[in-house]
C-alpha cells in the first residue's frame, strides 16, 4: 500500500493529523498541496485573503521540503486534475486528508471519484473534538457558552487554583467594556513586507482577473509560522496589558487598537490554540498583568473559538438556512463599497475592511451585523458577505457567528437574545457619531440615525416573538412608552429607507 497525503490550505501545521500519521518515515509518503483558481471563484473573496492562503501554502510547502518530505505543489484550475495525475504518478492506493473544518469541503472530498481509497483523519486543530463536544452538549437543555468555557478551564487546567478559578471569578467581562478615552496611546501593529513568494502570488491573482473584493495591496499580513509567532509575541508584550479593558472600543483611524490579530493564523494552522493559551497564561504569571485582560483573551480562544466550532458540527447541516425573523431584504450595496453610505460608523469600518480584510469583533457584531439584523437583511446574504470579506473567514466561523450570534436566525440555539442596538451603543463605545451627518439622538426626525429608527422598528415588528425571550422584557417595556404616532413615523422611516436608489 502506498500512502499519499493531501494538505489543505487551512491545515498548515507539521503536526496536523494526516502528516503526523506518517511522520515516522517522511520520504516514503508523498505530499501534495493544490492551489485551485476555480475554487476561489465561489464568491468574491477579499484579495488579501487569497494572497494570505496561497502564500502561506507555498511557504509551508517549502518548510515541508526542508524537513524531508517529498512535496508536490500544483497550481491548477481545479483540485481533481492534479490529484489524479499525482495519484497515478506515485501509484497511491490510500489518500490521507485531515478532516476539513468546513462541512462543504468535507462533502466535496467524500464525493471525489479517485483511483484510490480516501481516508479522512480526525481533525486536531481544535482542543475539543466533534465527539467530545457532542458528549458535553447532548444532555443539556441550553448550550451556554459560559458553561462550556468553565468546563474548558477545568478540563485543561487554565487559570485555575485547584478546582477554583484564579481571582475567585470565572468571568471578568464587566471590566472589559470601557469606552475609548481621548488621546489613547495605542500600540503599533506588527506587519510584514511581502517576500518574493508573496509577490508572485499577488501577481498570479492579478493575472487571473478574479472578481475579488477589497484592495489587494498593501499586503502586510504574516504568511509563515515564524511570522505568526512574532505577531503573538508582539501582542503579549505590547498590547496585552490593555487588551481586555478596551476590547470593545472603536476609534476612528485605529484599525487594530490592542487586538491580537492572530485569528487568521489560528484558522490556517500557523498557530495552535493551546500554545496561544499557554503563552497568555505564562505572560499573566510572569508579568503580573491585570486578570481581566488575560481572562478576556483566553475566553475568546478557549471559550468562543472552540464553542463556535463545536456548535457548527453539533447542529444540523441546514443550520445556515435559519431565518427566525423571516428577514428577506437584500444586502445594501454599500457593504461592497463603504464610500456609498453616509453613516459614519459603517463607512469607517467598511472602508477599513476593504483596505485590510479585518475588523475587530465589536465592529463586526455591533455595527456590521447589528445593522443588517435590525434593517431586516436576509441572514444568508449578510453571512455570505462576511465569508467573502474577512481574511479569517471560513464556513465554520461564519455560520455560527453570523447566522447564530449576529442575526439570531437560529431562534436562540446559540445566543439567549438578539445582539441588536441603537446609535446609543455605538456612540458610547466609539467616536464615530461625532462626525456623522445623522442625528444620533433622534429616532423619528427626517435626519434621525438609521440605527435608531431601524432598532425600534425591529423591536416593534417582532414584538410577539421577542416576548418569548426573557432577556428582552426590559427593552420591550421601553417600547411600550413610545406613542403609536411616533411608532408610525419610525416605521415610515424604516420602510422609506429601502426605497432609496443606493439601497
Amino acid at each position: 500500500m502506498t500512502i499519499g497525503i493531501w494538505v489543505l490550505g487551512d491545515q498548515l501545521w507539521q503536526q496536523q493529523s494526516a502528516l503526523a500519521s506518517c511522520k515516522q518515515d517522511k520520504k516514503r509518503y508523498p505530499v501534495i498541496l493544490i492551489e485551485s483558481s476555480q475554487y476561489v471563484q465561489q464568491r468574491p473573496y477579499h484579495g488579501q485573503k487569497l494572497v494570505l492562503v496561497w502564500s502561506a501554502m507555498r511557504h509551508f510547502a517549502e518548510e515541508l521540503k526542508s524537513d524531508g518530505w517529498d512535496v508536490t505543489y500544483q497550481i491548477s484550475e481545479d483540485f481533481v486534475t492534479p490529484l489524479q495525475a499525482w495519484i497515478q504518478e506515485y501509484r497511491i492506493t490510500q489518500l490521507r486528508v485531515m478532516t476539513p473544518s468546513d462541512r462543504p469541503f468535507e462533502q466535496f472530498i467524500n464525493n471525489l471519484d479517485l483511483n484510490c481509497n480516501v481516508s479522512l483523519i480526525p481533525n486536531n486543530h481544535f482542543l475539543w473534538s466533534k465527539q467530545e463536544f457532542h458528549d458535553w452538549a447532548k444532555s443539556r437543555k441550553r448550550l451556554l457558552l459560559e458553561d462550556f468555557y468553565r468546563q474548558g478551564r477545568k478540563r485543561f487546567n487554565i487559570l485555575m487554583d485547584g478546582d477554583k478559578p484564579i481571582g475567585g471569578k470565572w468571568n471578568f467581562d464587566k471590566q472589559n467594556r470601557k469606552p475609548p478615552k481621548k488621546n489613547l496611546a495605542t500600540p503599533t501593529a506588527l506587519w510584514f513586507e511581502p517576500d518574493r513568494i508573496t509577490i508572485s502570488v499577488i501577481e498570479r491573482i492579478e493575472e487571473l482577473k478574479l472578481n475579488i473584493y477589497g484592495k489587494i495591496e498593501p499586503f502586510r499580513w504574516g504568511v509563515t509560522r515564524q511570522q505568526a509567532k512574532q505577531v503573538l509575541g508582539h501582542f503579549l508584550t505590547q498590547c496585552f496589558s490593555n487588551f481586555g479593558t478596551y476590547q470593545d472600543a472603536m476609534v476612528t483611524g485605529e484599525d487594530t487598537l490592542w487586538h491580537s490579530l492572530i485569528s487568521p493564523y489560528l484558522n490556517l494552522g500557523l498557530l495552535q490554540p493551546m500554545e496561544v493559551i499557554k503563552a497568555a497564561e505564562q505572560a499573566y504569571h510572569s508579568k503580573e498583568l491585570a486578570l481581566n485582560n488575560v481572562e478576556g483573551f483566553i475566553r475568546q480562544v478557549l471559550g468562543w473559538r472552540e464553542y463556535m466550532y463545536g456548535i457548527y458540527h453539533h447542529t444540523e447541516a441546514d443550520y445556515g438556512d435559519g431565518n427566525w425573523f423571516n428577514h428577506h431584504h437584500p444586502l445594501p450595496q454599500f457593504y461592497w463599497d463603504g464610500a456609498k453610505t453616509e453613516m459614519n460608523c459603517l463607512r469607517q469600518i467598511l472602508t477599513q475592511v476593504e483596505r485590510t480584510g479585518y475588523a475587530h469583533h465589536i465592529q463586526r457584531l455591533m455595527v456590521l451585523s447589528n445593522f443588517a439584523l435590525i434593517a431586516g437583511v436576509s441572514p444568508q446574504e449578510i453571512e455570505s458577505w462576511f465569508h467573502a470579506a474577512f481574511i479569517d473567514a471560513y464556513d465554520w466561523v461564519m455560520q455560527t457567528n453570523v447566522i447564530g450570534m449576529g442575526q439570531f436566525a437560529d431562534g436562540g440555539k446559540l445566543a439567549s437574545k438578539p445582539y441588536a442596538a441603537s446609535a446609543n451603543y455605538i456612540n458610547k463605545m466609539s467616536d464615530y457619531c461625532g462626525n456623522c451627518t445623522f442625528d444620533r439622538t433622534s429616532r423619528h426626525s427626517p435626519n434621525a440615525c438609521p440605527f435608531n429608527f431601524f432598532y425600534w422598528d425591529f423591536l416593534d415588528r417582532h414584538r410577539e416573538k421577542l416576548k418569548s425571550l426573557g432577556r428582552m422584557n426590559l427593552v420591550l417595556a421601553n417600547l411600550k412608552k413610545i406613542s403609536p404616532e411616533e411608532l408610525a413615523q419610525i416605521k415610515s422611516l424604516a420602510e422609506n429607507w429601502w426605497t432609496k436608489e443606493n439601497c
